[in-house]
C-alpha cells in the first residue's frame, strides 16, 4: 500500500520541472519534501494528487494507476492541502470543513457533524466554527483548510474497498507557510498523529528543523531531481543542507535535546554569482 511516483517526469515550456523522480508515500509515515524555490516540490505533490499527469514514468495509488481511480474514489483516499486557496463565499468555517465530507460521507448527519467538529478542534479552530470564512486571517483560513482535508479522509472508505486499497494519504503543500510558530508545530503534530493512525502524510516544507522533528523520511529536490532521500535524521546533514540551500549551515546540539538545531548563516553564501 503506497502512493508512489516511479521515475516520474514533467516538462513545461521546454523545462524539466521533474526529471525521473521516484517517491513512495507509506501509510503510517510522515514524508517531508525539501528544496529551494522552483526545485519541483509542488509539481511532485500535484503529480501524486492526480492534478497533473506525468509525461514519463507513472503514479500509482495502492497498486493501481492513479487515473484508473474515479474522482470520488480518489477523494476518499487522498486529500490535498494546496499552497493557496481562492474561496471568497460567505460560508462559515464549519461549512468549509464540511465540504471535505461531501465525497466521504457515510454516516447519519449527526455523526458527520461530529466529525467536522472534531476536525475543527484538532486544527485549533473550534472557536471559529461560526465565523465567516472571508473574515478570517490568513493563518486562520489555513487552519480551517487543514481541518477540511483531515475531515475528508477521516476514516477508511466504505465504497467496497478490499484490504490493500483502502489506505489513505494526506498531501500538504507548505502547510506551515502562513502560520505562527506555535501553530506550525500544532499543525505538524496533528499530521504526525494522523500518520500514527495509519495515514501516509506528505508535507512540502521549507524549514529543515520541522522536517527533522516531525518527518520519518525526507526527499530533497534540486532542479527537478532527487539529490537525497532517506530517514530524516540520517539524511539531513550539513553538507546536503548547504548544497540544497546554497548558504552556510551549522548543526547545533544543545543539552538535553536529541535533535540538532539547523542554523543558517546567510552571510556565508555558497550560491554562485
Amino acid at each position: 500500500m503506497t502512493l508512489a511516483a516511479e521515475q516520474a517526469s514533467y516538462r513545461i515550456d521546454g523545462r524539466d520541472l521533474l526529471d525521473r523522480v521516484s517517491l513512495a508515500l507509506v501509510p503510517g509515515e510522515v514524508h517531508a519534501v525539501l528544496g529551494r524555490n522552483g526545485a519541483g516540490k509542488s509539481t511532485l505533490l500535484r503529480l501524486l494528487a492526480g492534478d497533473i499527469q506525468p509525461q514519463g514514468g507513472s503514479v500509482t495509488l495502492n497498486g493501481r494507476a492513479l487515473p484508473a481511480w474515479t474522482p470520488r474514489e480518489r477523494a476518499r483516499r487522498r486529500a490535498v492541502l494546496p499552497q493557496s486557496e481562492s474561496l471568497r463565499f460567505g460560508f462559515t468555517a464549519e461549512q468549509v470543513v464540511a465540504m471535505g465530507r461531501y465525497a466521504s460521507a457515510q454516516h447519519r448527519p449527526e455523526v458527520e457533524q461530529g466529525i467536522v467538529r472534531e476536525a475543527l478542534q484538532l486544527a485549533g479552530v473550534a472557536e471559529l466554527a461560526q465565523r465567516r470564512y472571508p473574515s478570517l486571517s490568513g493563518g486562520e483560513r489555513a487552519r480551517v483548510q487543514f481541518a477540511r482535508v483531515m475531515a475528508q479522509i477521516w476514516e477508511p472508505p466504505a465504497d467496497g474497498a478490499t484490504a490493500g486499497n483502502d489506505a489513505r494519504y494526506l498531501l500538504l503543500d507548505e502547510p506551515t507557510a502562513s502560520l505562527d510558530l506555535a501553530h506550525q508545530h500544532g499543525c505538524l503534530l496533528q499530521a504526525r498523529r494522523f500518520a500514527a493512525s495509519g495515514v501516509g502524510v506528505l508535507a512540502v516544507l521549507h524549514d529543515p528543523n520541522l522536517a527533522l522533528r516531525y518527518a520519518d523520511r525526507v526527499t530533497v529536490l534540486e532542479n527537478g531531481r532527487v539529490i537525497g532521500q532517506g530517514p530524516a535524521r540520517e539524511l539531513l546533514n550539513r553538507e546536503l543542507l548547504e548544497r540544497t540551500y546554497g548558504i552556510g549551515i551549522e548543526l547545533v546540539h544543545t543539552a538535553g535535546e536529541a535533535l540538532p538545531v539547523v542554523i543558517a548563516h546567510p552571510a556565508d553564501s555558497l550560491l554562485s554569482s
